[in-house]
């Protein structure tokens, strides 16, 4: 591993940290109230990032985890309704078939 010979002098230091500069952080304004805003952040006045309700603050905000699990809820009780139809329907066709058996059997006696 390179290993310098001698200090760094102050000044050469200056010279190379010259350029290091504090820069104006790039803003936006709000496509919905007009606040000033750093660009790719939520809006602090009203809530709103790139024209869509993102936070609580805007009063049509809704929770989208709250959305999802209510259609989760609703998928899992249509997959319950349709395992129990099937189940009727198997019951029924049972009760047939035992009819037709008994049918069956009356008849050759």
């Amino acid at each position: 591993m390179a290993v310098p010979k001698k200090r760094t002098g102050k000044s050469a230091q200056a010279k190379r940290r010259a350029n290091w500069k504090a820069t104006v952080p790039a803003t936006t304004k709000c496509s919905k109230c007009g606040a000033v805003v750093l660009t790719h952040t939520v809006c602090p006045e009203c809530g709103s990032y790139k024209g869509k309700v993102v936070s609580i603050k805007d009063p049509n905000y809704v929770n989208e985890a709250e959305v999802k699990e209510t259609k989760k809820t609703a998928k899992r009780t249509t997959k319950k309704a349709k395992t129990e139809a099937v189940e009727t329907k198997v019951e029924e066709k049972a009760e047939v078939a035992t009819e037709e058996v008994k049918a069956e059997e009356n008849k050759a006696e």
